[in-house]
């Protein structure tokens, strides 16, 4: 393997491990032979009791697949992708192989400037508005990799949504094992941990109508928002595929993180609600009456915000073997 093949694998790697994951938990592990990376689920990570059929871990996974697929891009090399490539293996997400030299073009190059600056927000956006034309680009943007971005324009979906968002964080929040599950993913502030919700990654108290996880539970941990320039809702939206396969969630992991990076470059923000999707009959009830017999993968707020956070990962090494 010549230089040019390391440097594109380094930098995949490296690009792949700053991909959002539900609480941050990283639930991924690489394996590089010749010229091919193995993207694999870590069951280790996957949160039983929120997400024991590993739906939210898959959508993860994809979001680094996506990550690795457009630094190998940038690097140069075409990136030949086969999912779930060996049903013996079932946490073998995916196989990335390099392909031919690819001079990358410019949205190429756009969203993997973003792969390191993108961080997830998780409270209220200021009141400058979204322009419409990147809604209806992020709308493409997931149309591309086999999801559909939906913006949720109606006052009443809206409150229905943070409705239904309100009820299962208030249900959860009253299993004392739910609750621990999340927990243990919240750091303390000045932990050295390299996993899990930095303390001043989410506010003291909540802003805006959608409720939020309480990763400090009983601990006064958390930044202080300003109420009044950081209570606004953003552009709500739905992320769906039409099937509920493992092939969909890795689907959409790809898509969100499609969107995510595209929003990033713009200056805009995402918050995200998947309380009610952890919830069987709530996500049944979305998919019916809200989604129009679509699956919902996520639900989402997109805004500008006043400050920026810092993320955290594990390191390369502890992620790979080769």
């Amino acid at each position: 393997m010549n230089t040019t093949a390391d440097q594109a694998i380094h930098s995949g790697l490296e690009a792949a491990r700053w991909a959002p994951s539900v609480h941050n938990t990283q639930p991924w592990s690489f394996a590089v032979s010749g010229e091919e990376i193995a993207v694999r689920a870590d069951t280790d990570r996957k949160l039983a009791l929120e997400d024991p059929g590993g739906r939210e871990l898959q959508i993860s996974c994809g979001a680094a697949i996506f990550n690795l697929r457009t630094a190998l891009r940038q690097a140069g090399r075409e990136p030949i992708v086969r999912i779930l490539p060996d049903p013996d293996r079932p946490s073998l997400m995916a196989t990335v192989r390099l392909g031919p030299d690819v001079e990358p073009d410019e949205h190429t190059r756009m969203l993997a400037g973003q792969i390191e600056r993108r961080r997830t927000h998780r409270t209220g956006f200021t009141e400058t508005p979204v322009p419409e034309r990147l809604v209806e680009q992020w709308e493409r943007e997931a149309a591309a990799e086999g999801a559909t971005f939906t913006p949720v324009g109606a006052p009443a979906a809206v409150r229905a949504l943070a409705a239904l968002t309100e009820a299962a964080q208030a249900v959860q929040s009253q299993d004392q094992p739910f609750t621990l599950e999340v927990i243990r993913w919240a750091r303390p502030p000045g932990s050295p941990r390299g996993d899990g919700v930095p303390a001043d990654a989410y506010p003291k108290q909540a802003a805006g109508e959608f409720a939020q996880r309480d990763y400090a539970h009983l601990h006064p941990w958390g930044t202080d928002t300003d109420q009044r320039t950081s209570s606004a809702t953003g552009v709500v939206a739905l992320l769906t595929t039409r099937q509920d396969t493992r092939e969909a969630w890795l689907a959409a992991g790809q898509a969100l993180q499609r969107v995510l990076l595209h929003a990033a470059a713009h200056g805009i923000s995402a918050a995200f609600h998947t309380q009610a999707l952890e919830e069987p009959h709530l996500r049944d009830f979305l998919r019916q009456r809200i989604c129009a017999g679509a699956y919902p993968q996520m639900i989402m707020r997109l805004g500008i915000t006043a400050e920026e956070g810092h993320g955290v990962r594990r390191p390369l090494t502890d992620l790979t073997d080769s």
